[in-house]
Formats: C-alpha cells, sequence, structure tokens
C-alpha cells in the first residue's frame, strides 16, 4: 500500500533559541521589503490548549541543536514549491499556519526571496526547530516563528495584516473541524482582497476518497481521535463561501495528495 505523505508537528528536541531575533536581520533592500516592518514581531502562546501539544504521525530525528528532520517534508517540498511559485505572489507577506520543523519555511523563502515569509506553530518545540533553521539557512524573508491556535478569534498577528497569502500544510485532518472554520475565519480577517489562501494535504471529494490510502489513513486518524478525519473539498468550499473565500483552483500531487488554492474575493 502506498504511504500517504502528510508532514505534521512532533517535538523530539531540546529546546534552543529563546531570543526573539535570530540568524541575520532582516535586510532592508528590495529583495525582502517588508522584513524590516514586521522584524520585531514576537508572540508567546505557549499556554494554548490541546493544539499546542505536538502531534506525531511520523518520526523525526534531531539533525542539529533543535533542528527537525521531516521525512515526508524532504518529499513534498519540491512539488509543492513548483505550485507555490506559480500561485502565490512574489512579494508581500505570507503567514504559513502549522510550520511543524520549519523546512518547508526555509524551502519556499528561497524560491520565492521577495515574499516574506511568517510561520507559526503552537508547539514550542517546533518553533525552537524553526528558528534553528533560520539560523542555519541565514535567510534574510523569514521571520521569527510566533504561536497561533487558529480556533481563536484573534490571532495576534492582526496588526500586521493584511496579508498577501496564507498557507497550511497537513494540518485540518490532524486537529477538529473547528480548527479548519477558525483557518477560513482567519482567511477573511487576514487576508487582502485577492489574497490567496493555500491548502495542502489528502481530501475527499464528494464524499469519497481519492485512494484507498487515504481511506486506510482517514480510519487510523479517527482512531487517534474521532475528531480528525481527512476533509471533503465540497464540505470546505461550503464553509468557506460565507467568508467570501472562493476555490480557484485543484491541483493533483504526488503520493494522493492535492492542492487547493482558494482567493479571497476583491
Amino acid at each position: 500500500m502506498q504511504m500517504i505523505d502528510n508532514s505534521v508537528h512532533p517535538s523530539f528536541c531540546r529546546p534552543w533559541n529563546k531570543g526573539k531575533i535570530i540568524g541575520q536581520k532582516p535586510s532592508t533592500n528590495s529583495s525582502a521589503p517588508h522584513a524590516r516592518r514586521y522584524a520585531k514581531l514576537s508572540i508567546d502562546m505557549s499556554n494554548s490548549d490541546r493544539l499546542s501539544r505536538s502531534i506525531a504521525v511520523e518520526d523525526r530525528t534531531c539533525i542539529a541543536a533543535a533542528r527537525q528532520f521531516s521525512p515526508s517534508a524532504a518529499r513534498n517540498c519540491g512539488p509543492i514549491r513548483e505550485v507555490l511559485t506559480r500561485v502565490l505572489p512574489k512579494r508581500g507577506l505570507a503567514l504559513e499556519i502549522g510550520s511543524g520543523s520549519g523546512e518547508h519555511a526555509v524551502c519556499f523563502a528561497k524560491a520565492l526571496p521577495r515574499l516574506v515569509w511568517l510561520p507559526s506553530d503552537p508547539d514550542k518545540d517546533s518553533r525552537a526547530s524553526i528558528e534553528a533553521w533560520i539560523l542555519t539557512e541565514q535567510l534574510a524573508n523569514v521571520l521569527a516563528p510566533v504561536a497561533i491556535d487558529v480556533r481563536r478569534e484573534t490571532w495576534d498577528v492582526e496588526d500586521y495584516a493584511p496579508f498577501d497569502a496564507m498557507i497550511s500544510l497537513n494540518m485540518i485532518h490532524i486537529a477538529p473541524w473547528a480548527a479548519a472554520v477558525g483557518l477560513l475565519a482567519g482567511a477573511e480577517r487576514l487576508l487582502g482582497p485577492g489574497g490567496v489562501l493555500f491548502l495542502y494535504g489528502p481530501f475527499m471529494r464528494g464524499g469519497l476518497h481519492t485512494a484507498v490510502s487515504n481511506a486506510a489513513f482517514d480510519a487510523d486518524l479517527k482512531r487517534r481521535d474521532e475528531r480528525w478525519g481527512v476533509r471533503d473539498i465540497e464540505e470546505l468550499v461550503s464553509e468557506a463561501a460565507p467568508y467570501g473565500i472562493e476555490l480557484r483552483e485543484i491541483v493533483k500531487m504526488p503520493a494522493d495528495n492535492l492542492s487547493l488554492i482558494f482567493v479571497k474575493a476583491k
């Protein structure tokens, strides 16, 4: 049976850099036009409820200090990057929800050097890994990670809106449905007109799984937590409509995953 490519957010490494400023100071040149404005953003919501705990659906290893290595991130980074470089704006500010190890953030930031990347994760050890990756790669267009619980009515990043894009990879199926609803509500609040909401992971279509392996994965998720599960695209589209978030494109990805490109109505 083919394995599902699902990146998640466990924590196996010791805590690392507790400072707010990591790596190089954000550049003020044209390659990172928003970096100085957002450089001081730092939020601690480590006392969040269940979503602040690490969720492991794959094993990760530490490769140095707090840096986590995600096998699935290594596999899917290239295909996702190919789609993102086509559908995301070339410059502006992007908010990533559930950044996990941080490998995706640095991968995508390298490919889009004029797009400032704000990673987030409710798990403190994942944020430590993100900081370690930023320091190692010395990227000027990736900001220090923040803690966000998408189910809350405010995320404490509202002062930095509007965002030009929001990205969430492999999150909504390992969280209660309320997290998906909260993500869509956040997109309405925080995206600018025409802003992109990009989702990646396994999805159902018309109430049916797109692969036998996805059905098995869905059953395993429900055994772990009955509130989890592979989400149906039609249900997401219906939930997104009142928020002015419209599905524009579905892209087939490797390992029976899909990329969903939503856009906030202008």
